[in-house]
């Protein structure tokens, strides 16, 4: 019968079902996630405790054969959640550790391949982020922005949001997996919270933020909609550079529904 390794959706927890693989010599296995896991006649389900050693022992080791951006591309394609991931990396893993050597630009491998077009849509989205995330003013002095992104990429965000904004305190949240990364200006900290989608509704934000925020908010739409030609309107071109799914992280594109 065949076993399922059913963990927590963490890293570690990846990194420890991995790691279970191994201590008990599993090769008809798969791998799943606590929220996507399934009951079938023909597995075993065994639940996976995260263990922050077993899944250091684990990096560490894949560090003996696999180069950083090896590493990397583990990490980058686990954030992708995609269904079934976690036995294309298993299988990734496995040839790894069983061949000794890199195999990162094996392509004529069909997980490998894979795994190579997962990283790149990864970092497409994560790049995005970067670009069209915009921060708005709390009444408690914060820069907050909140993201939904295809992929959960915030981790991949942190250092270039930490480099961009270093004296400001601020709070990029995750709607879609309820947590956000956090600067203190010293340091970027996970951290999970409720926040009403609510947030976003324009005929509440005077809630929220401050009153010079709402003002240079109104005032950023109306710069926008002034400068905008409609005889020299490229909507394809438009789409291509900014695609309509993050136009809600767009103070310009954001409708007013102020009564």
């Amino acid at each position: 019968m065949r076993t399922k390794l059913v963990y927590d959706g963490s890293f570690e927890g990846f990194l420890s079902a991995v790691f279970q693989v191994y201590e008990e010599k599993l090769t008809e296995v798969t791998i799943e996630r606590e929220m996507l896991a399934t009951e079938t006649f023909f597995t075993e389900p065994s639940t996976v405790l995260t263990d922050p050693e077993k899944a250091n022992r684990v990096w560490k080791g894949l560090g003996n054969y696999c180069s950083t951006e090896g590493k990397n591309n583990i990490y980058k394609t686990f954030l992708s959640e995609l269904p079934g991931i976690e036995n294309t990396l298993l299988h990734y893993i496995n040839r790894s550790f069983s061949e000794k050597k890199h195999i990162d630009k094996d392509f004529t491998d069909p997980e490998i391949l894979k795994i190579a077009k997962v990283v790149k849509m990864v970092g497409r989205e994560k790049h995005r982020m970067d670009a069209f995330v915009r921060f708005r003013l709390t009444k408690d002095n914060l820069y907050f922005a909140t993201v939904s992104p295809d992929f959960n990429v915030l981790p991949l965000n942190a250092k270039h949001f930490k480099n961009r904004y270093a004296d400001q305190q601020w709070l990029i949240y995750d709607l879609k997996r309820k947590y956000g990364i956090y600067y203190d200006l010293k340091m970027v900290k996970y951290v999970e919270l409720q926040v009403s989608e609510g947030i976003n509704n324009t005929s509440k934000e005077t809630y929220y933020f401050t009153n010079d925020e709402v003002a240079f908010q109104d005032l950023w739409k109306n710069y926008f909609k002034s400068t905008n030609i409609k005889s020299r309107k490229n909507m394809k071109l438009h789409l291509q550079h900014v695609p309509r799914r993050y136009w809600k992280y767009l103070s310009e594109k954001a409708p007013n529904l102020k009564k």
